[in-house]
């Protein structure tokens, strides 16, 4: 092994001990502190949990390396998921926390007065989660992969382990606290790189000023057309008009829809506390999504700088290169025959998702940067997929199995079908991560896409229309999650219909990643049309409507 990999195992070592540890302390008894974490999580230490449940492995490995690869298209991702988690923390969480429960389908199936509403979003919620967790699992894999020279399969049993050990053992309560860990685990492990090559590249320590205030872009917009590359900072390149508005917005609205996320704003005491949280969760995702795009110029002006018009064999004798390459994420390939690496002849083969992983190497930091990285990809991955694990293990055992299958189910009872639950989700979200549908970044955009067109339709009717009724909120859903899941099988899975490619490109100019912003407008007409065309709700349903509107009082979460 060599110092970074011995650095990278003591890291991780250290991280994953605490934690385990955590996992221990945190053991919990009840369901109450299992789903919720007891509704006791400081606001603070909740935005952090937060932050670190919503920039997923998506944010942390693969924002940077789209927009690295897409310039001026890639910014739909840094658009819209920031944008969409205003849009929640404004439009959604405060009056979520105010109606209680523990879980976005108690919501829709309390609101909606009816199981198979909530059995409904409860299916729901499992697509969403095991579609987003494929990507933080794959992101382990790369991570285990590269830096510990071991098969991306055995890394992903790794965490897979991890993760489920905290999960099982300290439900919300642990995940929480682990999550508050790893934020700070993370967000050093992005700025400590991005500070390092800012000040290397434009002289000025802060990446968004040194990107702002220096011609990198510029010169990276020039180099790339030198080189027979498209200009790097001309729109609509990689995406078309159309496309760049429905992938934000997807990705936007999708956010605002996110099991996972909703579910952190019952674990504080108080509405204005989930409105604190709020705030500093926002004030802990600008921290790293200011940083990004300049991460990501700053990266593909190095890759340009080494590896472009480089002789071949002198480029595959560069350490990071062979190192990469060993795993398969890194290819050269001299395909005109003349011995020198050329990108704009597809001659080097690059997987977005090693971008922000590879970059310390890439621009010669030490050696312990580069290790600090790699553990700051786990704790990334790790927050968000022990967060969508608990959103499916409640999704099954307390909205399936105990509000509609077995409301007589003991404490106990309802416990251990969450650490079931658990335990399945891993061994699924496991196999995703080893066999996913695309790059981290793409994977989790289809996520987005899927909350978008079926939950914050229902969760935003559900507060802001007393007249939306079940019929009408069932058959949204179902209608906006059958044709966009649908939308994306047909233009991302050909092995599933047995064909060589893609049934489909496109559906009217737009791509699988913001397909979902067409299913939520079809479950906002479905909606709209069925529940106006059937029996208004009972009154005592359109009275509380008015009260979740109204600003004040706490709501305690509470079992019925």
């Amino acid at each position: 092994m060599d110092l970074v990999e011995i650095l990278t195992l003591i890291l991780v070592a250290i991280t994953f001990a605490i934690y385990v540890g955590i996992g221990i302390w945190a053991r919990v008894r009840d369901t109450k502190n299992f789903y919720v974490a007891g509704n006791d999580i400081p606001a603070a230490a909740n935005g952090a949990a937060i932050a670190a449940d919503w920039m997923s492995g998506a944010s942390f490995i693969s924002m940077a390396g789209l927009i690295a690869f897409l310039g001026y298209d890639g910014t739909v991702y840094l658009m819209g998921w920031t944008g969409g988690y205003v849009l929640l923390a404004l439009l959604l969480a405060p009056y979520l926390r105010k109606f209680g429960r523990y879980t976005v389908p108690d919501f829709i199936g309390d609101r909606y007065y009816s199981n198979g509403a909530r059995a409904v979003a409860a299916i729901a919620t499992i697509f969403i989660s095991l579609t987003y967790v494929a990507g933080q699992m794959k992101g382990v894999g790369i991570v285990f992969s590269r830096f510990l020279q071991v098969d991306l399969i055995f890394g992903v049993l790794i965490g897979m382990v991890i993760v489920a050990f905290f999960a099982v053992l300290g439900g919300m309560k642990g995940i929480t606290w682990s999550q508050v860990v790893q934020y700070t685990v993370l967000i050093i492990a992005y700025l400590i790189p991005a500070i390092a090559i800012s000040l290397k590249l434009t002289g000025n320590p802060i990446p968004f000023l040194g990107l702002t205030f220096s011609d990198v872009a510029r010169n990276l917009s020039e180099a790339q057309i030198a080189v027979g590359l498209t200009e790097y900072l001309r729109p609509f390149q990689n995406m078309s008009g159309l496309n760049v508005f429905a992938v934000t917005a997807a990705l936007m609205v999708g956010t605002a829809g996110l099991p996972h996320v909703i579910i952190r704003f019952y674990t504080v005491r108080s509405v204005r506390a989930a409105r604190w949280s709020a705030v500093w969760a926002l004030i802990f995702i600008a921290l790293l999504y200011t940083t990004a795009p300049a991460l990501g110029v700053f990266a593909k002006h190095n890759l340009l700088q080494t590896l472009d018009n480089k002789p071949i064999e002198e480029a595959q004798e560069i350490g990071w290169v062979d190192k990469w390459a060993n795993v398969e994420l890194l290819k050269l390939e001299d395909k005109n025959g003349d011995g020198v690496l050329q990108f704009s002849e597809n001659e080097i083969g690059i997987d977005r998702d090693i971008i922000v992983l590879a970059t310390p190497e890439v621009a010669d930091l030490s050696p312990f940067v580069i290790a600090l990285v790699a553990a700051g990809g786990l704790a990334a991955a790790l927050s968000t997929a022990a967060g969508l694990l608990l959103a499916m293990s409640s999704a099954v055992s307390h909205d399936i199995y105990y509000r509609i299958l077995r409301p007589d189910a003991s404490e106990k009872q309802r416990l251990a079908a969450g650490r079931i639950t658990i335990f399945f989700a891993i061994v699924v979200a496991g196999y995703l991560g080893i066999n996913p549908p695309g790059f981290v970044g793409e994977v989790v955009a289809f996520a987005f896409g899927l909350a978008a067109a079926s939950l914050f339709p229902a969760i935003l009717l559900g507060i802001f229309d007393k007249r939306m009724n079940r019929e009408g909120a069932i058959w949204g859903i179902l209608t906006g999650l059958i044709f966009t899941a649908t939308m994306i099988l047909l233009m991302r899975s050909p092995q599933i219909f047995g064909t060589e490619s893609a049934a489909i490109d496109s559906f009217l100019g737009i791509n699988a990643q913001g397909i979902g912003i067409v299913g939520m407008i079809l479950n906002f007409i479905v909606s709209f049309i069925v529940s106006r065309s059937t029996k208004e709700p009972p009154q005592e349903i359109q009275q509380l409507v008015e009260d979740i509107r109204i600003p004040k009082g706490v709501g305690e979460a509470s079992d019925h």
